[in-house]
């Protein structure tokens, strides 16, 4: 057999497809340039490392299911005053994450909450942090079905797989009990030990609505807010302002 063949299958067989890809170009690089075999063999070694660097973090997005992606540098701080840009940016860096810590994103709507939620969990997928995005009311259904398909500690166990859990627009429909005590369940399962980003547009003192029951609320708060990174979002929805931009005739010359 030739040596090249010979070699990418040897190549093949190691699971080395960058390698395979790139070796006879860059054997030319460093034959044109008077490389050492060292440095040539460095430079096949860092590109296979970047190519699965990038697929994996291509896995973790994909296996994240946001709905969308949003990124940091699209979210116009000067929107919502409120929302201090250096310590989002600190955030993101993802302390947080080992240590388990919740962000709590709360405030009216249309604000930005889920393209900042999004946008740090992207981040997060990035740094090879496995992540899950749920819409609230989307998991409290998934609970449901599986407490009655006899696999919720499956599912408990799944979750705990994850290193950041993002739990989007709590608050947007009240739940029934068995839902309220599956979420509560679902996140005392969490606490402590994966960390969490809740997006709601109801202050603390407001879930009751949604929960049905006072001591199941101020258990769950009681979890969530400890050492939590709350961001609050006030202001005017960006949605409402540019629904009104459209809708005002523009002024005609006097």
């Amino acid at each position: 057999m030739e040596p090249h063949l010979l070699l990418e299958s040897y190549l093949k067989q190691l699971g080395l497809p960058t390698f395979r890809q790139h070796y006879r170009q860059f054997a030319e690089d460093a034959a044109r340039t008077n490389q050492g075999y060292d440095q040539f063999l460095c430079a096949l070694a860092e590109q296979e490392l970047a190519q699965r660097d990038q697929h994996r973090q291509a896995r973790y997005i994909q296996a994240a299911r946001f709905p969308v992606l949003k990124e940091l540098a699209d979210f116009d701080f000067s929107r919502v005053p409120s929302i201090s840009k250096p310590r989002v940016l600190d955030l993101a860096r993802g302390s947080y994450i080992p240590a388990a810590e919740p962000i709590l994103l709360v405030g009216n709507p249309g604000l930005g909450k889920t393209h900042l939620a999004i946008a740090l969990a992207l981040t997060a997928c990035r740094g090879s942090y496995r992540v899950r995005f749920y819409n609230a009311a989307g998991l409290v259904n998934d609970l449901l079905q599986a407490q009655d398909e006899h696999r919720l500690a499956r599912l408990l166990s799944a979750a705990l797989k994850y290193r950041l859990i993002v739990l989007d627009e709590l608050g947007f429909i009240p739940f029934t009990a068995p839902g309220a005590q599956l979420l509560f369940q679902f996140c005392s399962t969490l606490y402590e030990r994966v960390a969490l980003i809740v997006t709601t547009n109801l202050r603390f003192a407001d879930w009751v609505q949604v929960f049905g029951d006072e001591r199941l609320t101020a258990a769950l708060l009681d979890r969530l807010t400890h050492r939590a990174h709350v961001l609050e979002f006030l202001g005017e929805s960006y949605r409402f302002r540019q629904r009104l931009q459209r809708e005002t005739p523009p002024e005609l010359p006097g």
